[in-house]
């Protein structure tokens, strides 16, 4: 059996050709792996090519990790034959920093150790002044990249977030997370053979993931993928790996095809998937719903999209142990928030300005933004824990908040249970009530009981959404709430917001969510906050064309869109819009005349979505009334035929709205769509 203790350090550069290799796998037969009295794998069996990447999917505790520390050598099979090409490169993501008062650039470069011990070497051979050494070892370093090593190592700290002033600080003086973020720069750098990543995008924002996903999808080596992102795996792997009942399961493709074949083979199971039926029955009325009020816009057509994946793979997610709901909020006022001229930041420091936002039940928004743009200062003014430096910010009387960020979980109390945690919220309700509900977010038995200090963060995070689920919110501000979420609880919550009838504004780099649940992205950029036009894929390429230029390379300062009429509202980066200040002050003169124009209309597309608001609750509250087994009893016929009557009529009026928000929306739409053509025209010949 081979040991892998020797394969951790990097030899050479660039990787090496894999022709020679093309019949030589990581191969697993019959491995078992146990950890104190569980076993993780009980004679598995696995076989991964040269150069293919490999998503590695399971639930948390399953082994994920373990299987990483075995092919490292870190652990042993306790039975079983495992074996890989010995003079295979293993580069992973140290989990410590090992040297904090190196500048964060030096730090990269130092995880290529082959190279910085030929460098000591050259180092060495100068001061014997040795002729023969030195020209071969100068060949040893052009091999190994020593001479691009510094542009190499600041692209990827620049696509990982780090502007060049923050090259040359120390270690020492960045927070935890960005030091990790440090660690994957120095994996990323050193070269490879085989690349091991463990949930490499837990402490990134959207736009680094976005860009790892591209410098992965080059990558020449193979990739073993640890991730709870199903977009990103989707983007990346061409095999699943899935741990199921001890067992290393592959599939073919990304995370969709998985879905796909794991689907088709529950769907089977008849009678386990009849349990389902009242999810996917209500799923449905929602998709066709949301379908009928669908405006043409990019984003709102990606959100139907998803949700008909959603439908469409509800046998493999039948079997999810978390299942949970958002109850329906004590209070809908409307609007929720209103917002007009607001400037927020620290002191005298501004982060945003100009801020003009309404929030009503039933917007679904998803902020958008490079990191340190101010997307957690706009969620923190929302949470009432920013007050505004100027401008007028009004929450109605009946606003009720459900904030999930980082540090509610680290403000939960260490000593106390889940149990207890809302035993606290509620002292009215029962000990069991409580047990039941907590069951749906994974804690069962004594698990309710035991304390949360020693809980894994995933675990810490579920008890956070717990408490918050609990508290009926009728806004929701959620801030990367999927951070620690292994993907069966991503999948539950993205399925509870699918029917929450408050407001919702969430940021996140989980793309899957934002496709799924928002109906609107708006743009944190240049201190602004402001809707944006296009879909995700438009704002990929925006993004990484700002990388792009951020590492000196030739891009077009607009990003490509090919849907007329758009193109003008998506984001034009400053450094090099020709645009002169006698242009941008036309321009925002126009924007406000063009908003005041459409305030009517805007006016009642609010009174429509009210009012379908309000017919849908008379709905539900008369379904609810027909689904009582008494009212078809013969005593109460007139009771049941006044009732279809109003289900009747409800529904007939709810169609008419529906027609008339629809109406009002494309109104809007070619209003907007007439205004960009215009102020085109007017700047050009400015």
């Amino acid at each position: 059996m081979l040991k892998a203790n020797d394969h951790l350090t990097c030899f050479c550069y660039p990787c090496a050709t894999f022709e020679k290799q093309k019949k030589i796998m990581i191969k697993l037969q019959n491995v078992s792996l146990q950890l104190g009295t569980k076993f993780l794998l009980d004679q598995a069996s696995l076989e991964v090519y040269p150069q293919h990447k490999v998503a590695i999917i399971g639930p948390n505790g399953c082994g994920k990790t373990s299987l990483f520390g075995l092919l490292t050598g870190k652990l042993q099979a306790d039975a079983g034959e495992w074996q890989m090409p010995k003079d295979w490169r293993i580069v992973s993501v140290e989990q410590q920093i090992l040297d904090t008062q190196r500048t964060a650039i030096d730090y990269v470069i130092d995880g290529d150790r082959h190279l910085r011990s030929l460098e000591a070497r050259l180092a060495e051979a100068e001061k014997e002044e040795d002729g023969n050494k030195l020209g071969l070892l100068h060949d040893a370093l052009e091999q190994a990249g020593a001479y691009d090593v510094k542009p190499r190592a600041a692209t990827i700290l620049n696509g990982l977030g780090f502007t060049q002033d923050k090259h040359t600080e120390l270690v020492s003086s960045f927070s935890g997370g960005w030091q990790m973020r440090l660690n994957l720069a120095r994996a990323l750098l050193c070269p490879s053979d085989l690349l091991l990543l463990d949930e490499p995008t837990n402490h990134l924002d959207l736009d680094a993931v976005l860009w790892l996903e591209n410098w992965l999808q080059d990558y020449a080596g193979t990739l073993l993928l640890i991730s709870h992102d199903q977009a990103f795996i989707d983007s990346i792997a061409k095999q699943i790996v899935s741990f199921e009942q001890q067992k290393l399961i592959s599939y073919s493709g990304g995370y969709s095809d998985y879905e796909k074949q794991k689907a088709m083979r529950l769907s089977l199971a008849a009678s386990e998937f009849e349990k389902q039926q009242k999810k996917r029955a209500h799923l449905e009325s929602f998709i066709n719903r949301f379908k009928a009020k669908a405006s043409k816009a990019k984003q709102a057509q990606s959100r139907v999209k998803q949700l008909e994946k959603m439908q469409e793979l509800m046998p493999v997610r039948q079997s999810n142990p978390f299942n949970f709901e958002f109850f329906e909020p004590e209070k809908l006022p409307n609007p929720l928030v209103v917002m007009d001229d607001i400037k927020v930041g620290y002191g005298e420091l501004v982060i945003l300005a100009d801020v003009k936002l309404n929030l009503v039940p039933g917007s679904r928004i998803g902020l958008l933004g490079r990191n340190g743009a101010g997307k957690s200062t706009f969620i923190k003014l929302l949470a009432e824990e920013l007050a505004p430096l100027s401008g007028k910010y009004l929450p109605s009387a009946g606003l009720k908040i459900g904030y999930f960020a980082q540090h509610q979980v680290d403000s939960l109390d260490m000593q106390a249970s889940p149990l207890l945690h809302l035993q606290r919220l509620d002292k009215g309700a029962t000990e069991q009530t409580l047990r039941n509900y907590l069951g749906g977010f994974g804690f069962h038995g004594d698990n309710a009981l035991d304390p949360v200090a020693p809980m894994s963060g995933g675990e810490k995070a579920r008890l956070v959404l717990a408490i918050l689920v609990y508290q009926k919110p009728n806004l929701l501000l959620l801030d990367e709430p999927t951070n620690h979420l292994d993907i069966e609880v991503r999948q539950a919550l993205n399925f509870a917001l699918q029917t929450y009838q408050g407001a919702i504004v969430l940021v996140s780099h989980d793309r899957s969510l934002l496709e799924s649940v928002c109906d609107d992205f708006y743009l944190v950029d240049s201190a602004q906050v402001a809707p944006f036009s296009g879909n995700l894929d438009d704002y990929k390429k925006w993004m990484l064309q700002g990388a792009k230029k951020l590492s000196g390379q030739s891009s077009q300062s607009n990003v490509d869109n090919n849907n007329a009429g758009q193109s003008s509202q998506l984001p034009v980066d400053n450094a090099n819009s020709s645009e002169t200040a006698a242009d941008r002050k036309l321009q925002k003169r126009l924007e406000a005349e063009f908003r005041q124009a459409i305030k009517p209309l805007k006016i009642k597309l609010s009174a429509s979505e009210q009012k379908m608001a309000d017919l849908n609750k008379g709905l539900s509250d008369c379904e609810t009334k027909m689904s009582n087994p008494e009212i078809y009893n013969d005593e109460n016929k007139a009771e049941l035929k006044q009732l279809l009557q109003t289900q009747g009529d409800l529904k007939s009026e709810l169609e008419e709205v529906e027609m008339e928000w629809m109406e009002v929306v494309e109104q809007i739409e070619a209003k907007e769509q007439a205004f960009n053509q215009s102020l085109n025209k007017q700047i050009g010949n400015s």
